[in-house]
């Protein structure tokens, strides 16, 4: 079955539907509900062509009539609220650079627009002539966390049944792999939190680890009210992020160490050295232990190996992690009273410990995961309503892109690869022999790094979907050069990224608005994606071009096109498996969002008597785990791969700005929020600008071992003057990811985004034979004041 290609012409408004669109937005994991009211009025021609658009609020054009207006609603997440990014995401829609026809590059190095008919011939000719050369893993595929459930489930059974490929991985290797890794060893199943966000409100103590959810989830900040309430918001960051100033702890005086001062009214801030978050976690374990404050009763029923773990943590008293993680000893054992108080084997109401990608994103993200999860079942949080440990999920679909195929090692539902039960099941759904399908392949940066690399069997063709790996990628210098090297790179996607750019070949693929499907959110909650408009031009489904690629490819397996067909097939393949969702279809959730019911979490089994209600609290009876109990592992503190050094003095952090999301290429084609913050920038202590004579606002160059960044300086004393920060938002000059290391965790493949050492000073002024403005004799003079 196929479906018809689109008639809406582009430049022409598509007319409302009959009633609003009840969706979700397009950016992160939190999902906030949304209406999408269809507006009559005209759109300017969206261009289509890559390099053709620009900002159009910059160059003095009109500005443009949106398809679709964007309301809130409430929804259990973010109860009527929406971020900046959210009100503005109707812009993307209609970006001025917006695809509406397939491109091909010609013989002069540039692309030209294209039919769809030619350019999947040039796709299915260059699969077939480099899968007979080289083999069926020449051919390789890297997915997309924004993707939704029938997608992301169409792409893996893509792979492995038409391009009979092991090589197909995602950005979400880049988000989630260490909380899952730690999580599936711990518990035996990997859903972000296991349990509704609504829950936090309940609690005593809540433990924010490398997460700046302020800034990144806005909305969810309402759901920390309760345990600020309390005093009982625990934040640790290497910066005085907006999440930080939540806890009301004061400023830092001059020349006091964060964490000696007084407490804020509202919570803590620990505010560690760059990548020692695990010490931090394994000291505040450690005075659990020895003050006798772990739920006794709940280890020894809950728990295996926690003696190895009690003896493990014995070595890192507050004292000796303080010298290495900076946070003074009495504040640690503050901070670990304060949880024990709030669990409820003494009382407490509650308490939750929480990881984000700022201590996952390590080359010791696993163990720092493990850290947490030890802690946490040590003070018996995991499996008790009001209490427990998640991971805040962070692409819009993270979470279930991740259950269905995307992984190099997984196949629907959650399901190993190389488990033989699993491979009959999925086999059986798919009509396939087990044994053609192919065994785990490559971890995304792994399979990044293999790209030119002159390995024999190295992939020869990359088609992307939903990423933007030239920015979002470590090393992206590296990754450019892989890119570069293929003989076939294909890109889908709605904007011209700087991915697309570099592609032989590229598809224009329908957006958020413009579809039916299934996201799941942070939570595990499944919820619908509904299409408010039509897509522009000829922009289509990647269900659609998929299906066209297996036809075009001589495969018999069958690839529906209408997203809740190929939901109904995911879920029978997922039947059994640890992510469940054979109790689930369209129909299903629209009825029970109708109904304004409680929503539906996986775990959701079909049942033959009564539905199944879904599981929004899955560890309650027992964990996931053949004997029921959770597993308590030893772990311990190496450091981060790249650290400081002479010729690198300084550590580099990365993250997020509330105005832009991932690579950029949505939000910087809205003017409102570019605008704001239209350049990439470097934090950093007026101390250690001072130090190194480089002024507040002064080009700042920040050289690693692999390359180099520059940006503006922003002098600011809500960072550690050992420690800069830059955004990643940017590509270009001002791409942070240019100088991020590309090593990384040895159990998740997760690479270490989130630390590494670098060399600062001013950037050379080709206008300025001194290089640069110099530090004024008034700003040494206002610093040391």
């Amino acid at each position: 079955m196929t479906t018809a290609p689109t008639t809406a012409a582009p430049g022409r408004a598509e007319a409302p539907g009959a009633a609003p669109a009840r969706t979700h937005c397009p950016y992160c994991a939190l999902q906030c509900a949304m209406t999408l009211a269809p507006t009559p009025h005209p759109v300017p021609d969206a261009g289509g062509a890559p390099g053709a658009g620009g900002d159009a609020a910059a160059s003095g054009t009109p500005a443009r009539l949106l398809p679709v207006t964007v309301a809130p609603r409430d929804f259990p997440t973010n109860k009527g609220g929406l971020c900046q990014k959210g009100w503005t995401s109707a812009t993307v829609l209609r970006a001025t650079d917006r695809l509406t026809t397939p491109f091909l590059r010609g013989a002069d190095g540039e692309l030209h627009p294209a039919t769809w008919d030619d350019a999947l011939d040039v796709v299915t000719d260059g699969i077939t002539r480099i899968q007979a050369a080289h083999g069926r893993d020449a051919v390789a595929i890297f997915g997309g966390g924004g993707l939704t459930n029938e997608k992301a489930y169409a792409l893996g059974k893509f792979a492995r049944t038409v391009l009979r490929t092991a090589n197909i991985d995602y950005n979400g290797r880049f988000c989630m792999a260490s909380a899952a890794a730690g999580s599936n060893r711990a518990f035996g199943m990997d859903r972000g939190l296991p349990f509704p966000l609504a829950d936090l409100a309940g609690a005593d103590a809540v433990l924010l680890l490398g997460s700046n959810l302020a800034e990144t989830m806005p909305p969810s900040v309402q759901h920390l009210a309760g345990v600020r309430s309390r005093g009982g918001l625990v934040v640790v960051d290497p910066r005085r992020s907006a999440t930080v100033a939540l806890t009301g702890e004061p400023e830092p005086r001059a020349g006091v160490a964060s964490g000696v001062g007084p407490v804020g009214d509202q919570g803590l801030h620990l505010q560690p050295v760059p990548g020692t978050d695990l010490v931090v976690l394994l000291a505040l374990l450690h005075v659990v232990v020895v003050e006798g404050l772990v739920d006794e009763e709940y280890v020894a029923a809950r728990t295996t190996g926690f003696d190895d773990v009690r003896r493990s943590v014995m070595a890192w008293w507050p004292e000796r992690a303080e010298t290495v993680c900076g946070v003074p000893a009495e504040r640690l054992r503050q901070v670990a009273r304060l949880l024990a108080a709030a669990s409820p084997s003494r009382g407490g109401a509650g308490a939750y410990l929480l990881t984000g990608r700022g201590v996952e994103q390590s080359s010791q993200g696993t163990a720092t995961v493990t850290a947490t999860i030890n802690l946490a079942l040590a003070l018996g949080l995991p499996g008790r309503v009001g209490s427990g440990y998640g991971a805040i999920t962070g692409q819009g679909n993270g979470q279930g892109g991740r259950e269905h195929g995307q992984k190099a090692d997984q196949l629907p539902g959650y399901r190993k690869i190389d488990d033989p039960a699993a491979r009959a099941h999925v086999a059986a759904v798919w009509g396939v022999d087990p044994a053609t399908i192919p065994g785990p392949g490559m971890p995304a940066v792994r399979l990044l790094r293999s790209l030119g690399s002159g390995e024999e069997e190295r992939p020869r063709a990359l088609l992307v979907h939903g990423s933007n790996v030239v920015v979002s990628a470590p090393n992206a210098d590296r990754v450019v050069d892989g890119l570069r090297a293929l003989d076939l790179l294909v890109v889908c996607d709605v904007v011209p990224s700087e991915t697309a750019l570099l592609a032989d070949v590229v598809l224009p693929v329908t957006q958020w608005a413009e579809e039916e499907g299934t996201m799941t959110s942070l939570e595990g909650r499944v919820i619908r994606r509904r299409r408010a408009v039509d897509a522009p031009g000829e922009a289509r489904s990647e269900l659609w071009i998929l299906a066209e690629l297996a036809r075009r490819l001589g495969s018999s397996v069958a690839f529906p096109t209408d997203p809740a067909v190929v939901f109904d097939e995911l879920a029978r393949a997922s039947a059994g498996g640890v992510a469940d969702y054979s109790g689930l279809s369209h129909a299903r959730l629209d009825a029970d969002e109708a109904d304004v019911g409680p929503g539906l979490f996986w775990p959701v089994p079909a049942a033959s008597a009564e539905p199944h209600p879904g599981t929004p609290r899955p560890f309650l009876d027992r964990f996931a785990t053949p004997d029921g109990r959770a597993r308590a592992v030893p772990v311990d503190h190496v450091g981060p791969s790249d650290d400081v050094r002479p010729d690198a003095p300084v550590y580099l952090v990365t993250g997020r700005v509330l105005q832009h999301y991932q690579s950029g290429a949505q939000t910087h084609r809205v003017p409102e929020l570019d605008r704001v913050v239209p350049d990439p920038f470097v934090e950093m202590h007026p101390l250690l600008g001072v130090r190194l004579g480089v002024g507040d606002g002064d080009r700042v160059r920040l050289t690693s071992s692999r390359g180099h960044v520059e940006a503006a300086a922003r002098w600011t004393d809500r960072i550690r003057p050992d420690t800069v920060f830059m955004p990643f938002h940017w590509s270009g000059a001002g791409s942070v990811n240019r100088v991020t290391t590309d090593a990384t965790d040895p159990i998740s493949g997760m690479p270490e985004f989130k630390v590494c050492a670098v060399d600062v000073r001013r950037a050379p002024d080709p206008d300025d034979p001194a290089g640069g403005r110099t530090t004024s004799v008034r700003d040494r003079q206002e610093v040391l004041a």
